[in-house]
């Protein structure tokens, strides 16, 4: 699929050719800034804000997370479409477009009482719909643009370039990402307490938006388009008479779902988001029904970071010399470890395997979930790939908090998905005997 001339070579105020290191690595700087800035529309930045802004708008809490899940499943229905932006129009218009909407719906959102109740007072009714319906818009473009679009955009920007050090790339971005978003609850929380939660997203919305501008400036769709080759080799050929980077097969969106391998590794990953984010969610219910107390269920988080920087570390360094299906391996391996911990979460070996499984899966998800799709299926379609796979991300993590939640109000206990979860990556790792890469 080729991108229009105008798209390759817009706002060349900055020509990567004429860097004096290899631009590579500001791509790498500036993508990892732009997944860091995508915090607006995660799970962990939106969590903050639950109270104050449901209580603005009159909502209870189930009907704010009602509306914040029927947004999130919106949205994954959605975003296949912007992985064909990305491979038509490339990483720049794409980022720049999702950054501008992003950072317009946040400001959005510190009006969003107002809105409700100008709303209500145009239909003359004040029923709880209202703000609810108002939040479902607003969700919605929160995960479309923050967690799918800005996120797919800025991490497949940093793969393309580069081929051969894809691994220990992604190594500096899963680091500087994991410190960044662990951190993000702190300063957001900050600026709520200070400000009030009005003007903490209208900060992070005119942040956003100035942020916009760095990728016009910065980004840059392909090296190829400026005389380079990923990795940092020049090329003395024209634009036009440029190589691809290595003799892979260029898989269409319709060529990799036909693979065995798209469907493993992906569904691997959307087990690791619905499992993680049920977990997050009713992590206090489910260790108090276990006879923990409430510092017990929050304390599992900071060894499981450990494990998981520590994996994503060590298996990124390593995963440009490591088949990946090894690192698959691992991850199921931590799947059913944690569902394990999961089901005998009343003894302290279960609290153990969890905190390890936890950390196993959430660490090798950041190394599968990017390193992945370009050594699979090549460059050319990443973004429709891309953004496949992050609809089945997004709609697990959007399923997962009200599953969990149905599953204990109706069986009375949380057991049942324990179960599931073993039998699931027990199928997987059965069907991930021939997922070969299909390069």
């Amino acid at each position: 699929m080729k991108r229009s001339k105008t798209n390759s070579r817009f706002l060349q105020i900055i020509n990567p050719a004429k860097s004096p290191i290899f631009y590579g690595y500001i791509i790498l700087l500036v993508g990892t800034i732009g997944v860091y800035f995508s915090i607006p529309g995660q799970t962990i930045g939106v969590s903050v804000f639950t109270d104050p802004v449901k209580d603005a708008l009159g909502l209870t809490r189930n009907q704010f997370s009602n509306a914040y899940m029927i947004g999130t499943i919106l949205s994954s229905l959605t975003i296949g479409r912007a992985g064909v932006w990305f491979d038509k129009y490339g990483a720049v218009i794409v980022a720049f477009g999702a950054a501008v909407l992003l950072g317009i719906t946040v400001l959005l959102c510190s009006v969003s009482s107002i809105l409700s109740e100008s709303l209500a007072t145009l239909l003359n009714s004040h029923s709880w719909w209202i703000p609810f319906g108002v939040m479902i818009v607003l969700f919605y473009l929160l995960r479309f643009s923050g967690q799918g679009v800005l996120t797919m955009a800025s991490r497949n920007v940093i793969m393309i370039w580069f081929d051969a050090h894809r691994g220990k790339v992604n190594m500096f971005t899963s680091i500087a990402l994991s410190f960044g978003f662990s951190s993000s609850p702190l300063w957001i929380n900050y600026l709520i307490e200070g400000h009030g939660w009005q003007q903490a997203w209208q900060f992070m919305g005119i942040a956003l938006l100035c942020f916009s501008i760095l990728i016009l400036l910065f980004y840059k769709n392909k090296p190829e388009d400026h005389g380079l080759h990923p990795d940092g080799k020049q090329s003395t050929k024209p634009r036009q008479q440029t190589a691809s980077v290595n003799t892979y097969k260029q898989f269409t969106l319709k060529e990799a779902k036909q693979t065995r391998a798209f469907w493993v590794y992906g569904l691997m990953l959307a087990f690791n988001s619905f499992f993680i984010t049920g977990l997050t969610f009713h992590v206090i219910s489910i260790f108090t029904t276990q006879g923990y107390e409430k510092e017990d269920a929050i304390a599992i988080f900071l060894p499981a970071s450990v494990i998981s920087v520590c994996t994503s570390t060590l298996f990124n360094w390593l995963s440009d010399k490591l088949q990946l299906k090894t690192l698959l391996h691992l991850m199921q391996f931590g799947g059913i470890i944690c569902s394990i911990g999961f089901l005998i979460l009343d003894f302290k070996v279960g609290v153990l395997l969890l905190i390890l499984g936890f950390g196993l899966m959430g660490g090798l998800f950041a190394v599968l979930n990017t390193v992945t799709w370009p050594r699979f299926y090549g460059r050319d379609f990443l973004g429709a790939i891309t953004s496949r796979v992050m609809s089945f991300l997004i709609l697990g993590s959007a399923l997962a908090p009200s599953l969990f939640s149905l599953c204990y109000s109706y069986l009375g206990s949380y057991n049942p998905i324990g179960y599931l979860g073993l039998a699931f990556v027990s199928f997987l790792v059965m069907a991930s005997v021939h997922a070969k890469n299909p390069q």
